[in-house]
């Protein structure tokens, strides 16, 4: 399969369902990936791992599970349950006649979280669409532009960087252009020191990429209800369905402070649920057959052994700089995804420790998904 050309990276772009869009962008970086690989070297590159990010992102973007995860823990939270008791205690205390029982069904049909998942998915979509165009877009011209090289040459390697904008990220691509730089430089070494500069290479256009996606990535995370004046009003509503239409204007007079309190226990409370789902969706990692990735935890195992002690200065001094505990896996989950350093100490570790798994570079798609991504279709089965 010949390397996915720049044109094609662009029309991807374009796409405007943003289901269909991931599932190319997904399959078109396991295409990048391969061709990478083939002119750099077989260790994984950018492109391998941000086939599996894009996938999973895919998951978040398909709300495929949110609803029902978010679901089944509110009818489970006793703290739930215990924000409603405390309204409906305190509203009979001032004289509502509330109905014999209210299901949790109608507080939940109240509140209405799918519109919290629908702005989450969107910002996910964004910063899946963004940093494809961008950093795909450029892998795409790197195998282009270098696909006839038969030994590194620092002119070209410039000349293809000087197209790349100076500065530090979100605006400027310094660190795109250090890391094709380093591609470009480890075509064409071997051993340790290829595998070093394929890491260096690796973290660079990481580290920019979460740059770039730390706007989409808190927006996703801090997707929640909306209006707390209409929430309030809405569960009111739903607890007095008769006595609220007629006492509105006094309740919201003579209580309007106890109320406002009581209805935001509600309204924290499912926002927090909200929260936790969106955030175990987006820290999880599944890899071909390997078992879930769960980024909240520690990894686990050797880093390999060309990467075990590191020697060039420049990659010493980007993981120095991210990795606060240089060298082992200790606290390397990260305990809040949308807080940058706290993302990037497990993305440098997750890279050292896996850029030579073999299984990084199997299919994301059955061949016959494949086919159906290839003539504009969306896929059926578990995507």
């Amino acid at each position: 399969m010949s390397a996915p050309a720049v044109e094609e990276i662009d029309r991807i772009a374009r796409i405007g369902d943003p289901i269909l869009r991931n599932l190319q962008i997904t399959q078109c970086y396991c295409e990048l990936s391969g061709a990478v690989a083939a002119l750099v070297g077989a260790s994984a590159n950018w492109c391998t791992f941000a086939t599996w990010a894009s996938k999973q992102a895919g998951q978040t973007i398909r709300q495929e599970d949110l609803l029902r995860t978010f679901e089944e823990r509110f009818y489970l939270s006793s703290e739930i349950s215990a924000a409603l008791e405390n309204l409906t205690g305190s509203l009979k205390r001032i004289g509502a006649n509330l109905p014999m029982r209210v299901s949790k069904a109608a507080i939940l049909r109240a509140l209405d979280p799918r519109a919290a998942f629908a702005r989450a998915s969107d910002a996910v979509a964004r910063g899946n669409k963004k940093v494809f165009e961008e950093i795909g877009r450029e892998f795409a011209r790197f195998l282009e532009f270098f696909s006839g090289d038969r030994g590194f040459d620092g002119a070209r390697t410039a000349q293809f960087c000087a197209a790349l904008r100076s500065g530090d990220p979100p605006d400027g691509q310094r660190l795109l252009s250090e890391a094709f730089a380093a591609y470009s430089r480890a075509r064409f070494q071997t051993g340790k020191g290829k595998v070093e500069m394929t890491l260096l290479a690796n973290l660079c256009a990481g580290y920019h990429e979460q740059i770039r996606l730390q706007p989409e990535i808190a927006e996703a995370l801090d997707a929640a209800l909306g209006d707390p004046a209409d929430l309030k009003q809405r569960l009111l509503a739903v607890l007095l369905p008769g006595f609220y239409l007629r006492a509105r204007a006094r309740l919201l007079r003579d209580h309007e402070t106890f109320l406002d309190d009581l209805s935001a226990r509600v309204v924290r409370e499912t926002n927090r649920l909200i929260r936790q789902v969106i955030t175990e969706h987006l820290m999880t990692l599944h890899i071909a057959d390997a078992p879930a990735l769960r980024l909240g935890r520690d990894l686990s195992g050797n880093f390999p052994p060309d990467l075990e002690r590191i020697e060039d200065a420049r990659l010493k001094e980007i993981l120095d700089r991210v990795d606060a505990t240089a060298d082992n896996l200790k606290n390397s989950g990260a305990v809040d995804w949308a807080d940058f350093a706290d993302r990037m100490h497990f993305i440098a570790d997750f890279f050292r420790l896996s850029q030579e798994r073999r299984d990084l570079f199997d299919a994301p798609f059955t061949a016959d998904q494949t086919a159906l991504l290839k003539s504009g279709a969306l896929p059926r089965g578990h995507l």
